[in-house]
């Protein structure tokens, strides 16, 4: 069984996801250049939303490269000497990947559920005496043989709905490698966008009246555009990661359904305060297998009306490409719900048909 979601979002002007140079994303789709924001900043943006964790009643994960200071900190909390506590934090994190000795941090990021830090602070502070006593040591048996121990408890699955859901790879320990149970596709705009620049200057405030000139002169580009956005949930995928738990496995669905409404990329947002929540929201639970991202329905771009406005045309497109592919491949074993603001729905009505079908 797949949850798919398709938005439809309109974002006033802003820089929501720069790239290298701080201009805003974009792509070539359909001969035009368009509008984007990547899947990375979207994924983000949910997990760490207050609405997701407050529905799966989890902490989000930490992905970090400072994994020595979480454990320091907590053997130390846990009245560990806080010299020795940051000694076997180390050669315990060396454990799941290359430590970078001078900087005191692991060579890349790992992605932690605050109960694997547990787990692991758990582990060493039972067996302090052996993890101590070799730490000099280039490798310590025993703090290898703890890893293990806890890599073989962990191998599959975790605690964290947002790790089920967006996955983990960590190249060196691949038995703690999850696979993603959530796709997720960088957002595009429906029609073609141009960027746009905007020039500014800074005053100083004490600068006297005979005094010419401004103190800064800069310039921020932006856009605005008609964003759609799919993502796609492997529902057994997603059971499987956080253990069999199907009641956790629910919440996490409803969790990424409520934040993909709300969570928008933090990008120029003091600068833009492009705060716009989607238009439209076409949710699908389907049981015969397959996917159906809807972008090609805007493979031509829309185009702007004589009275103006882009949102209307794209949810015609929308609606338009989804009957064309229901009446060729069928609409057997499908669940859909819209939620626009047109309609006479409200959220928690369209979240009760998504949530519904699920087992």
């Amino acid at each position: 069984m797949f949850i798919e979601l398709h938005l439809l979002q309109n974002f006033a002007p802003s820089n929501l996801n720069r790239d290298d140079t701080g201009n805003p994303k974009d792509t070539e789709f359909g001969g035009v250049r368009r509008a984007r924001v990547s899947s990375q900043a979207v994924k983000r943006s949910i997990r760490l939303h207050p609405v997701f964790a407050k529905t799966t009643n989890v902490e989000p994960a930490i992905r970090t490269r400072w994994m020595t200071r979480l454990i320091t900190e907590a053997l130390v909390k846990s009245g560990k000497k806080e010299e020795e506590a940051k000694e076997v934090a180390n050669a315990f994190s060396v454990q799941y990947s290359k430590l970078e000795e001078k900087k005191g941090h692991t060579s890349v990021l790992l992605y932690l559920s605050k109960t694997e830090i547990e787990m692991a602070v758990k582990s060493l502070t039972e067996k302090w005496k052996d993890v101590t006593k070799n730490l000099k040591d280039s490798k310590s048996p025993e703090l290898d043989t703890l890893a293990k121990e806890l890599f073989k408890e962990l191998k599959d699955r975790t605690s964290a709905p947002d790790i089920a859901l967006f996955g983990r790879m960590l190249a060196e320990k691949p038995e703690l490698n999850i696979d993603a149970a959530c796709q997720v596709a960088h957002a595009i705009s429906t029609h073609r966008v141009n960027m746009e620049l905007d020039y500014f200057t800074a005053v100083d405030d004490l600068q006297k009246d005979e005094e010419s000139g401004a103190a800064m002169i800069g310039v921020t580009a932006f856009n605005s555009a008609c964003f759609y956005r799919y993502a796609r949930i492997d529902w057994d995928l997603l059971v499987k990661n956080l253990g069999g738990d199907k009641e956790l496995a629910k919440k996490t669905v409803e969790g990424f359904l409520r934040a993909a409404a709300l969570a928008i990329p933090s990008g120029k947002q003091n600068s833009f305060a492009a705060q716009n929540p989607p238009d439209f929201m076409l949710g699908v639970v389907r049981k015969d297998g397959q996917s159906w991202s809807l972008a090609n329905a805007f493979e031509t771009p829309v185009k702007v009306g004589r009275d103006g406005g882009l949102m209307s045309a794209s949810i015609e497109k929308l609606n338009e490409y989804w009957t064309k592919l229901s009446k060729v491949y069928g609409g057997a074993g499908i669940t859909s719900a819209t939620l626009s603001m047109d309609g006479g729905d409200n959220m928690e009505g369209w979240l009760g048909k998504m949530l519904g079908p699920l087992e």
